[in-house]
């Protein structure tokens, strides 16, 4: 009973034979890998599918899971099993007895057993197959004929009288074996792209672990780099307490001794000035005129002279230096201050200026904090923090600034010969569903609605961001060819007429390239040329809202162009200017307060 009860679990729900190759859907059901890719065939064009069990659906033709622990148990089943019941169907007409059938007709639905199988029809009609209990599926649902066709326009195995008078009348049909070999070569080239595309999936895998060890190894590496610069510090900086504490207890002890050998000093003179006035006491009392104005004058014995020299001993020889105890204090003090804040750099009136560090980072600082760089360092460098040297030099310069962004356009601005790579239209009234850092001229008027807040005589925009306080640096890369404006405005600049260009009124400051490569820099109309040798593609503006100074830069080779002073009185925007051949303009921004 057992047995018969296991033999029925073995049994495929869709051929109901015992299973062969047997796979598993995601629900969990089991079938013959035929079987289910027959089921999976006839359900491709209608978009879903379904498990034959449960009619639990998806999207996505399944994957076929082969079950192993069943397909181990099937095989330890059969080789036990005797040969005449493998199939477990035995003959329809063998009633008194079963014998097992050695074949299926699909046309009688009947399975024969050799005996009644000599004996049967040999008529065309009567198809034999292997010995199987689901004959129906075999057989037209509406003719109750042999499928013997495929349909290709409807995806649909038919019988001769589907292919003739019924639904399927004038459409391109194929025999079964033709069409079968046709899906087996389909079937195999999808197989073939799978198989590739698994294989770069574990290639892009693999690289991903490798990229992963190799940015652990570097983080390592720098992490080791840190930690050993800050130990160095450390360690600079005790040797500075210890030689600042020694200088100290050495100058106290300088101090002591002189001090000592003048209360033995005083001590003496003290006994002395005690003696003297002893004996002027004993010789005013003297009765006699005579032997007390024969007795030498005694009014020298505390002269000024002496006085004054005592003075001095007491204030001048043995004083602790606390002027240069201070100072050194101080030092200790500056240099504490100038690691916390990275002060290494500092601007000249003519260019940019680095101070080389020499390893020492007591001299160093010290150097730093002597020579008065009080500009912060976002003016002057521009590091990016990409590389174990990098890391270091940003500690050893103080690069704690806030980490650089991009500055973002507004679209809602732009000209109409501007184009952004990565803006999106969503609908007809041209509404941008993305801005972008990046711009460039366009040829094609790129017809955006004419609005008050649009640049319409000059292809102009600004920034999303404005700045109304605070330092900030602004780096700004351009194209060599075509023509450009870089520069800051008020959001109240005009947007029609000549004198929205900016520069060319008192609302905007303004770097230009015209196109004979000559670069001017222009506020309210005024121009200052540059010399002809100056080459401007990498342009820095810093910005110190408060102090009312805007510089220009250039960054290659680096140095200071020119310096705006003005109270400002409106927020301030990045402004550009694109001109006919200009490739590209974008530009970071770095806020360089702490």
């Amino acid at each position: 009973m057992a047995s018969a009860d296991l033999r029925k679990e073995l049994d495929c729900s869709i051929c109901l034979s015992i299973f062969t190759d047997p796979v598993t859907l995601r629900c969990g059901h089991n079938f013959c890998r035929v079987c289910i890719d027959r089921v999976l065939d006839t359900q491709e064009g209608t978009g879903v599918y379904s498990c034959p069990d449960c009619r639990a659906e998806c999207k996505e033709r399944p994957a076929l899971i082969q079950n192993v622990t069943l397909c181990n148990i099937v095989g330890n089943f059969l080789s036990i099993e005797p040969d005449q019941e493998e199939t477990g169907i035995f003959c329809t007409y063998c009633v008194d007895s079963p014998v097992p059938a050695a074949k299926s007709c699909l046309h009688c639905e009947a399975s024969l057993c050799d005996k009644h199988l000599r004996v049967h029809s040999k008529s065309a009609e009567h198809v034999l197959c292997d010995p199987t209990t689901a004959l129906g599926y075999r057989k037209c649902s509406v003719h109750k004929k042999v499928l013997e066709y495929y349909c290709t326009e409807d995806a649909a195995c038919v019988c001769v009288s589907c292919s003739l008078a019924g639904e399927h009348r004038g459409h391109q049909v194929e025999l079964l074996d033709v069409a079968l070999e046709k899906k087996r070569k389909k079937l195999r080239n999808v197989l073939q792209k799978l198989t590739i595309k698994r294989e770069e999936a574990e290639k892009r895998v693999q690289s991903l672990v490798e990229s992963r060890i190799s940015d652990q190894e570097k983080a390592a590496g720098v992490t080791e780099t840190v930690t050993a610069l800050f130990r160095d510090i450390r360690r600079q900086l005790n040797d500075l307490e210890k030689r600042v504490l020694s200088e100290i207890s050495r100058q106290v002890q300088c101090a002591s001794l002189p001090v000592s050998d003048l209360i033995q000093q005083l001590e003496i003179e003290k006994d002395e000035l005690s003696r003297k006035m002893h004996h002027i006491e004993e010789l005013s009392n003297v009765p006699d005129p005579v032997t007390v104005l024969q007795e030498p004058d005694t009014g020298d014995w505390c002269d000024a002279e002496d006085r004054e020299r005592h003075d001095n001993q007491i204030h001048g020889e043995g004083d602790l230096d606390v002027g240069y105890v201070s100072e050194t204090l101080h030092t200790l003090y500056d240099i504490i201050i100038g690691i916390k804040k990275g002060i290494y750099v500092q601007e000249s009136t003519d260019r940019v200026q680095e101070v080389n560090l020499t390893g020492n980072i007591e001299s160093d600082v010290i150097t730093g904090v002597k020579k008065g760089n009080n500009v912060p360092v976002a003016t002057d460098i521009a590091l990016g923090v990409n590389t174990q040297s990098d890391i270091i030099t940003g500690l050893k310069i103080g690069l704690y600034e806030k980490e650089p962004t991009s500055i973002i356009l507004d679209v809602n601005t732009a000209g109409n010969h501007i184009y952004f790579p990565n803006y999106i239209s969503i609908n007809s009234k041209q509404q941008y569903k993305e801005d972008d850092s990046c711009t460039s001229w366009s040829d094609q008027s790129q017809n955006r609605p004419e609005t008050p807040e649009r640049f319409q005589h000059y292809n102009q925009v600004l920034s999303t961001s404005s700045f109304s306080s605070g330092r900030h640096y602004l780096d700004m890369t351009v194209s060599e060819s075509g023509w450009w404006s870089v520069g800051m405005s008020y959001p109240s600049i005009d947007r029609r007429g000549e004198q929205s260009h900016i520069g060319c009124n008192d609302k905007s400051w303004a770097l230009c390239k015209w196109l004979c490569d000559q670069y001017s820099l222009i506020h309210d109309g005024k121009q200052i040329r540059l010399p002809g040798n100056i080459s401007c593609n990498n342009v820095g503006i810093y910005l110190d809202y408060e102090a009312g100074q805007m510089s220009f830069y250039s960054l290659v080779p680096k140095r200071r162009l020119h310096t705006f002073s003005a109270t400002f009185t409106e927020p301030l925007h990045v402004a550009l200017c694109i001109g006919r051949g200009c490739t590209y303009i974008f530009g970071m921004v770095r806020s360089c307060d702490k």
